[in-house]
């Protein structure tokens, strides 16, 4: 008798599209995935039209406008010098303080010391780098949390200011400041304040330098697995120190713009942009590159607390609701940062469940760069 036919051979399983790896708790899709790196932009804009609805008169205009690019610069500017070190999983606690020393040290230079505004610009710049340094020193050397360390450093630079100034501000003579200092602030550019473009141009060589550059696809490794980055021969040390210096020269930089908008040493202020800094960096981290910092997220997250908070004064809040707004928002903001990494994680992992298997001859697929893990210590 004949033998049974045997049953067809299985056919091979087809690797499942990455446009369908939402139905398994990924991505969710093309559509997911552009609400989560647009949506922060989407809100920008149905704020700027609930807000030019329900104040006609005053929001949408070009005195809104100016006043927003004006008044926004700086914490634009220090959101995008807290973004640097978080990056690589750390976070410099310092930038406040630092922001209140370097914009006294520039008064002081001018004023007290007689030095050009040039040079003194660049001095305290200079300044700004090596406290940077110093911070990355202190913490990848010493082993000392970023948290504790630049909270210490901070205070120290917070001392150092009120020895400068005696407590005391700094007000320059009846001849007032040198023209050309103040109007690196005060002039404008094609109609619109000139902060605005200095803002615009660090963003750019920022998102430059970390998403088309080596050093920043090593910085996003360092940041989501400084072990695994051990293990490919990335200095993490290196880099993260690299990271404090560059944030301390952006805070050199913050420094001297305050310095020609407030004309007057105040040892205090600085403490004023050290939570709108970190507010615009983590929620940042959930726009445009959901789940890891970006500098145009930043700008994005930065471009809603300003909406936000002028919409809200010209409808007459109170005074209390402006730390009211940024606390809110920071734990917001947080949530939304630790939401975005986990599912970009997830996405990664299947991601991975779905590839083909690499056949023998095949060399393994390498990881893909800034994937988000937890920092070990």
């Amino acid at each position: 008798m004949t033998a049974p036919p045997s049953p067809p051979a299985p056919r091979p399983r087809r690797p499942r599209p990455a446009h369908r790896l939402g139905a398994r708790g990924g991505h969710g899709g093309p559509g997911g995935h552009l609400i989560g790196a647009y949506g922060l932009l989407g809100l920008t804009v149905l704020l700027v039209l609930v807000f030019s609805l329900a104040l006609p008169r005053t929001f949408p205009t070009l005195d809104t406008l100016d006043a927003i690019l004006s008044t926004q610069s700086i914490p634009a500017v220090l959101a995008l010098a807290a973004m640097v070190p978080i990056v690589t999983g750390a976070f410099d606690l310092s930038i406040g303080y630092g922001l209140g020393l370097a914009h006294v040290m520039v008064l002081y230079l001018i004023v007290e010391a007689g030095w050009p505004w040039p040079l003194a610009c660049l001095a305290v710049i200079a300044g700004g780098t090596v406290v940077g340094v110093l911070n990355g020193v202190i913490v990848e050397f010493g082993r000392i949390d970023s948290f504790i360390a630049t909270l210490g450093t901070g205070s120290m630079m917070y001392a150092v200011t009120g020895w400068i100034t005696d407590g005391g501000r700094i007000v320059p003579g009846p001849q007032g400041l040198p023209p050309a200092f103040t109007d690196l602030y005060t002039s404008t550019f094609l109609g619109l304040p000139v902060p605005a473009f200095y803002v615009l141009a660090l963003a750019a060589v920022l998102w430059l330098v970390l998403e088309r550059l080596p050093i920043g696809r090593y910085l996003y490794v360092v940041g989501s697995n400084p072990r695994a980055a051990d293990l490919v021969g990335i200095p993490v040390r290196t880099y993260t120190v690299c990271a404090f210096a560059t944030s301390g020269l952006i805070v050199g930089l913050a420094g001297v713009l305050l310095a020609a908008q407030q004309q007057i040493g105040n040892p205090s202020v600085g403490l004023d942009y050290l939570l709108p800094a970190f507010v615009g960096a983590l929620l940042g981290s959930t726009a445009i590159r959901p789940g890891r910092p970006n500098a145009l997220g930043t700008l994005v997250a930065v471009a809603v607390l300003a909406v936000g908070l002028t919409g809200i004064a010209q409808m007459g809040a109170d005074f209390w609701t402006v730390p009211l707004f940024h606390g809110g928002t920071l734990l917001l903001a947080v949530g939304l940062a630790g939401y975005a990494a986990r599912r970009r994680m997830r996405t990664g992992v299947f991601a991975s469940r779905d590839a083909p298997a690499a056949t023998p001859d095949a060399p393994p697929a390498p990881p893909r760069d800034g994937a988000p893990n937890d920092r070990g210590p």
